[in-house]
């Protein structure tokens, strides 16, 4: 019998136990595994466009062929099955279902998702669908993207084409993946698609989304018919602080980052204090009567992504402004109307993504979750680590990548001794694949992939993750 050893300061506990009931599983995105970015009918994508501008993506890396998924569907079905995933989290390419954004369907988009779904319930895994993992269809960018109202009602009828498609055997449904990431990075700092580096169209996209989010919600609603379970997926910023200028920083830092969507999404309202510091810049008036409303629809699970943290205090104005915020720094903002916030560097060891290592915060943010939203469950639907990955006679031993896996179940798991509701995890990412800005330069998954001839190589965390869901105990 093992001892069980819990409560270890490094988040290295062993023997610790997982109910039946929570699901462990993978995660993935559509433009950064599916390549046949013009196969069967697919239109063009933001990502498509924007990947294809000479200097926007590490040496010039596009999602074109990625990972190939669209062509080795079985194969990779194969491959999550013999890891004994519970669960896979996909996305749905959007310009795969409507070329255009809008219009008649394509057929053969959706017959591959159909296609996706019920090998995945063949072998015995949950299928959990998220409708929008940034691939916005590059024709609604044109008509000004999620800048434009009309946006969130294109995005509600391609809701309600795939909910009539798959939901009568999808019982998981996400409309929006980090929308954080889609309006900030895509419209505000300029280092994701579209390359917009404009403060009021990043708080305009901040609105738009969560406006096709409640819309999409609706439409789900009306076209699904298994007993779903619905949600959406938040990438949260969990913020330290070094001086008495920090409990400022990190306000405003949380009001842009988690409470301009927690607040319309759980609760119906724009924080007053978002709106405040945001001033200068817009008056908000693009939010019209009736949409919070139409935002604050009822979940099932609201979805957690975690990496890392960030340390926030405010700049004196004098001193090179720090701005490690672990986002890609191409010369525009994510942070608009708080440009006065400096972010630190943190103490290490990192991932090589620069990311700080930080299994507490982790146990901070699902804590923090509960006591603010007491009766949402939660579901951990990213949490993962890039690291320089090689093949060495066959095998790729990722010890890293392996204890941060190791560190952040632990912290899970102390999150729900402490009476946290959450209901399971998804480890990003099941596949290295393109890695957006940074193309494939940065290796985050549990399966090593050659690019050259498309191999795949289930690393040590990825056998790890097998073991773990077999025995529904951390291994050794």
């Amino acid at each position: 019998m093992t001892t069980v050893t819990t409560g270890t300061a490094t988040y290295r506990d062993s023997g610790l136990e997982f109910a039946p009931a929570f699901f462990i599983g993978s995660a993935t995105a559509a433009y950064q595994i599916e390549g046949a970015v013009d196969a069967d009918g697919r239109g063009p994508s933001i990502w498509d466009t924007f990947s294809a501008t000479p200097g926007k993506i590490v040496n010039g890396d596009t999602g074109e062929v990625a990972d190939d998924h669209y062509h080795r569907l079985e194969s990779d079905l194969d491959l999550m099955a013999s890891l004994g995933l519970e669960a896979y989290r996909f996305s749905v390419a959007w310009p795969r279902i409507q070329p255009l954004g809008s219009g008649e369907p394509n057929q053969a988009g959706l017959d591959f998702y159909s296609r996706l779904v019920d090998g995945l319930l063949a072998r015995g895994i949950r299928p959990m669908v998220t409708l929008y993992h940034w691939d916005l269809p590059q024709a609604l960018e044109d008509a000004g993207g999620w800048t434009n109202r009309d946006t969130a009602y294109r995005f509600a009828e391609y809701a309600a084409v795939v909910g009539a498609a798959l939901g009568d055997r999808v019982s998981y449904w996400t409309t929006l993946n980090e929308p954080w990431c889609s309006a900030y990075l895509g419209y505000g700092s300029g280092a994701h698609a579209p390359g917009r580096t404009e403060p009021l169209a990043a708080l305009q996209s901040v609105h738009h989304l969560q406006l096709g989010h409640g819309l999409a919600m609706q439409a789900l609603r009306q076209t699904v018919t298994t007993d779903a379970e619905y949600s959406v997926t938040l990438n949260f910023h969990v913020l330290r602080g070094d001086d008495a200028s920090s409990p400022e920083a990190k306000r405003r830092i949380d009001a842009l980052a988690n409470r301009a969507f927690t607040g319309p999404m759980l609760r119906g309202e724009y924080p007053a204090d978002l709106l405040e510091d945001t001033a200068a810049i817009t008056d908000w008036s693009f939010v019209l009567p009736g949409d919070l409303q139409i935002i604050h629809q009822p979940i099932d699970f609201l979805g957690v992504n975690y990496y890392s943290t960030a340390t926030v205090r405010m700049w004196d104005g004098a001193s090179t402004r720090q701005n490690a915020d672990g986002h890609k720094d191409v010369g525009g903002s994510p942070w608009p109307g708080s440009g006065h916030v400096e972010f630190l560097t943190q103490a290490g060891p990192y991932t090589s993504m620069g990311w700080n290592i930080a299994p507490d915060g982790l146990e901070e943010l699902l804590l923090s979750l509960s006591a603010q939203f007491p009766d949402l469950p939660l579901v951990i639907t990213e949490n993962g680590a890039a690291f320089d990955d090689v093949v060495e006679h066959g095998a790729v031993h990722d010890h890293d990548r392996l204890d941060y896996l190791r560190r952040h179940f632990t912290a899970a798991h102390r999150a729900i001794e402490q009476g946290v509701d959450l209901r399971g995890y998804l480890v990003w990412s099941l596949l290295d694949n393109f890695e957006w800005g940074y193309g494939y330069s940065k290796r985050f998954g549990i399966v090593y992939v050659d690019y050259d001839t498309q191999e795949r190589v289930v690393k040590d965390s990825g056998l790890w993750l097998k073991s773990l869901i077999a025995s529904r105990r951390l291994p050794e």
